[in-house]
């Protein structure tokens, strides 16, 4: 794939210039900001004020798995927008009903009850409180290569370096190893039994065990079959809940419609956000078990939003859910998931600076390395609350040369496309990656 003409260079618009001026970029130095204006998106592309056409190879950031002309989604937005805009909390809709008896349905296992606030990190919030509400404990384990979240309380159960600036954070968090196999000197199945340990020095004080049960922007990390199984044991051994967040591996992200039900298993709270309603509004979603549930019948749950249930973000996430199953998206995900994973295998093979393909369906990442024999990363963890640009961002940049979007975290570039897909855009795309691959390649060290 050719790398494209560039135009000549003229500066930011007016638009770009207005919005670096007044709004912050987030997760950056202020000065490196450089926003682009986005005119216009359809299918799996978007397109700039420049006229720029990429292929968006990671769904934004990891949220659009509708892709972006879903249009039972924008009509039920449209339609709820004119009918009722807003009701308080108190009062309720015929979406909002609806959709907590359709996440009912699809999550696995009897989570039964949903809080719904409006996004991720919120999600997890409420999550980290009901822990706490129903088992009387306050400390919540969760792990070091993890993101949770940007409020106070999912920040500081947020293992990413992002949370080094908010510390100290909320009493009681504690971080343990991952089931990291490319990067830990620490066996993936030898980290929950250290998490037992843990549990069990720790005493009757740990409320819950917060997870992804697929990390997503720190690597895309896969476990092994057995532990997110083994690891629900060890918690309820010890009497703490298994809070599985799947704000970025739900809604088919996987081949499945959560992260767990790869695994089979079935958390005590689950978290939800970006595939809930595909990005179209912002909405999460926090899901208990009956059991849960019934503790708050009789115990005050003592936890709210202005805009929890929000009619019009609930039209979108029932919409959402209904065109998931309608057009077969799950499905439909895991098939194509599976060539996708084979062309970037293809990928690996040809370039040396990919040090470890890895993910499942539609969820993938591609870990770069330095050296022809050992695992160096290009990025460190630190880079992530540094300045200036890594080799991953060069080659990120390359791809975009050749008219494919792709985000990096660190080390890892994660190829998360909408489930609406095919495989000759995933042609295109790893054409791109191809081409971006090649910075990597020649940035190498050279071994002694």
């Amino acid at each position: 794939m050719a790398e494209r003409d560039s135009p000549a260079d003229t500066g930011p618009n007016e638009v770009e210039r207005t919005d670096r001026e007044h709004v912050f970029g987030t997760w950056s130095y202020q000065k490196e900001v450089d926003p682009t204006e986005v005119v216009s998106t359809e299918g799996v592309r978007f397109t700039t004020a420049d006229g720029d056409e990429y292929i968006d190879l990671s769904s934004q950031l990891m949220c659009s798995n509708l892709g972006h002309e879903a249009e039972g989604v924008a009509d039920a937005v449209a339609e709820q927008v004119r009918e009722t805009p807003y009701v308080a909390p108190g009062y309720t809709t015929e979406a909002r009903a609806k959709l907590g008896e359709a996440l009912a349905e699809v999550t696995p296992g009897d989570l039964s009850k949903t809080f719904f606030s409006t996004s991720g990190t919120e999600a997890v919030e409420a999550a980290i409180k009901i822990a706490r509400f129903y088992t009387g404990k306050r400390k919540i384990v969760s792990r070091y290569r993890s993101y949770h979240g940007a409020t106070y309380g999912s920040i500081s159960v947020t293992g990413d370096p992002r949370r080094l600036p908010a510390e100290p954070g909320i009493p009681g968090t504690i971080k343990a190893p991952d089931p990291y196999a490319y990067g830990s000197s620490m066996d993936p199945m030898e980290s929950v039994d250290y998490i037992d340990e843990m549990l069990e020095l720790e005493g009757d004080t740990v409320a819950a065990v917060l997870v992804e049960p697929i990390v997503g922007s720190n690597g895309i990390l896969v476990p092994p079959d057995e532990y997110l199984p083994r690891l629900k044991e060890v918690a309820h051994d010890h009497g703490a809940l298994l809070v599985c967040d799947e704000v970025m591996s739900g809604f088919g992200r996987t081949g499945e419609w959560f992260g767990t039900d790869v695994f089979g298993v079935e958390p005590d709270i689950m978290t939800m956000a970006k595939g809930l309603t595909g990005a179209y509004q912002p909405l999460g979603a926090t899901v208990v078990t009956d059991e849960i549930a019934d503790h708050f019948e009789e115990n005050m749950f003592c936890h709210g939003h202005t805009y929890s249930g929000h009619p019009v973000a609930v039209a979108a996430g029932l919409a959402a859910v209904e065109t998931y199953r309608e057009e077969n998206l799950i499905e439909r995900a895991a098939e194509v998931g599976e060539y996708l994973g084979e062309r970037i295998e293809e990928l690996g093979e040809r370039h040396p600076s990919v040090g470890d393909t890895r993910g499942v369906g539609l969820f993938r990442g591609i870990e770069l390395t330095k050296h022809p024999e050992k695992r160096v990363p290009f990025g460190e963890r630190e880079d992530k609350i540094g300045e200036g640009n890594t080799v991953v961002d060069e080659v990120a940049a390359r791809a975009a040369d050749h008219g494919t979007y792709v985000a990096n975290m660190i080390n890892t570039l994660i190829v998360a496309p909408p489930l609406t897909i095919t495989e000759a855009e995933i042609d295109e795309a790893m054409a791109a990656l191809d081409a971006g691959l090649e910075v990597s390649d020649a940035a190498m060290e050279t071994p002694e």
